[in-house]
């Protein structure tokens, strides 16, 4: 039986009586397929609008529905194992999608012009299904079930990833506003970034800094250190753009932000000491 190992923090009484086999395993491993139907839903620890959020999930991202109650629902989400809760009203059966967006941040268009009414804005990472396609002024757009359309080359197909170097993807994201527990191209935090940034060079990852501590890539030393490589604090993490600059997202400037590494390290050490850590994420970088 495989359970996420923060399933204490979201559900204590079921992870207690999964551990005792009280608990039938296919209850976490199986659940009800679903789909995210909105833009950006956050994923809240308690079934609460109040409480705060851990991570957030994208339009068109799968789930496996663990439990229902009172207009929430308890998931665990496909791509990395995620659980908490969200909203019922948020999710949708499952479609299979066609194209990702591959810009940090499009619209979608109440039809293929862009001086129409916007319906909704949506974030690099999400996935949609297109039926056709249409053109309008010489810019090509993508064509939507429900009348949405979005600009044909702000997404790509399902699969194809944005670019090889995550690093170029990280840093299209510069200036992002820091939003903790974000995932988004509206609001991300450190370690969403690296994750959303891995996921679209075709490259998964665990969703929060101490797991990516301690089980992305190998480690290596700070000599070492080079493009691409990942700089860990207790719980922060930073990718380094070189050997001597770094990109992160912090609650230090609230946004996406270059930094020295060695400037990072004398600011950050007062509260929370040096490094913990360095690690390659990609090996063939």
């Amino acid at each position: 039986m495989m359970l996420d190992r923060r399933l204490n923090a979201y559900r204590p009484d079921l992870a207690e009586a999964a551990l005792q086999g009280k608990v039938e395993a296919a209850r976490f491993t199986d659940g009800d397929p679903a789909m995210v139907g909105q833009p950006v839903i956050d994923l809240r620890p308690r079934p609460d609008q109040g409480s705060g959020i851990d991570t957030q999930l994208l339009l068109g991202e799968t789930v496996r529905v663990l439990d229902r109650a009172d207009g929430w629902a308890w998931i665990k989400a496909d791509a990395d194992g995620y659980v908490g809760y969200l909203q019922e009203s948020n999710l949708c059966p499952v479609a299979a999608s066609t194209h990702v967006v591959l810009a940090p941040r499009t619209f979608v268009y109440s039809g293929p012009d862009l001086r129409f009414p916007v319906k909704a804005a949506l974030s690099m990472g999400s996935a949609v299904t297109a039926i056709g396609e249409a053109e309008t002024r010489g810019t090509r757009y993508l064509l939507l079930a429900d009348g949405g359309a979005l600009v044909a080359n702000h997404c790509g197909p399902v699969g194809m990833p944005v670019e090889s170097d995550y690093v170029a993807v990280v840093a299209r994201f510069v200036e992002t506003p820091y939003l903790w527990g974000g995932k988004s191209g509206f609001g991300i935090d450190c370690s969403g970034l690296v994750q959303l940034a891995l996921r679209m060079t075709g490259r998964s990852a665990p969703r929060d800094s101490d797991m990516q501590a301690s089980s992305l890539g190998e480690p290596i030393d700070r000599e070492q250190l080079r493009r691409g490589d990942l700089v860990f604090w207790k719980g922060h993490v930073a990718v380094m753009e070189d050997g001597q600059m770094m990109i992160h997202a912090n609650g230090h400037t609230m946004t996406v932000a270059r930094e020295r590494l060695d400037d990072a390290i004398e600011r950050i050490g007062w509260l929370y000491d040096a490094p913990t850590g360095y690690r390659r994420p990609i090996a063939e970088m």
